[in-house]
């Protein structure tokens, strides 16, 4: 496999990883909790949710993709608490299967591309996906450490790792 290909299927398993990651922590979650925020300046996970649908949306599925820009930035950080828990995952969940979907078909030629997005970026295709998937992985990270801390629980992610370690295995 071309480090190219190694490229893109890796990303593409990655988001749907991240993705399934915020999906598990919603289920844990109240819609109280869901839309939970300390202060005007934090975001809550529902707002982290519509934020990272709009990006994967603009990023991946216009700037890679060719399809409309119709995202409205600021409503996704506007809402509070009308959306319920199951549309918000629907929402992120189409929006990550098409992205997903996307870079798989992509032929790896293209990773040289350039593209304009959000009017002020000039980025190879390259570099889109990989802002995508730094961008969705920082946020995921935020989802995981919110859910910990309004539920007090482990989310499970790494059990696999206590397994090894009281089978008396070597745990990377």
């Amino acid at each position: 496999m071309s480090p190219e290909s190694a490229f893109l299927k890796f990303s593409a398993e990655k988001l749907d990883q991240l993705c399934g990651r915020i999906e598990t922590c919603v289920d844990k979650l109240s819609p109280d909790q869901i839309w939970a925020r300390g202060n005007e300046n934090e975001n809550a996970i529902g707002n982290l949710m519509l934020h990272l649908a709009g990006n994967v949306r603009q990023w991946i599925l216009h700037g890679v993709g060719g399809q409309p820009d119709h995202r409205q930035r600021d409503t996704e950080f506007d809402a509070r608490g009308e959306i319920a828990a199951d549309e918000l995952k629907r929402r992120l969940r189409t929006t990550v299967d098409e992205a997903v979907a996307l870079i798989r078909a992509l032929p790896p030629e293209r990773l040289s591309e350039t593209r304009n997005i959000q009017k002020h970026y000039d980025v190879t295709v390259l570099q889109a996906i990989y802002h995508v998937v730094e961008h969705f992985s920082q946020h995921t990270g935020q989802v995981i450490f919110a859910t910990k801390l309004l539920t007090g629980g482990d989310l499970g992610f790494y059990a696999y790792l206590r397994s090894a370690k009281a089978a008396g295995e070597e745990t990377p």
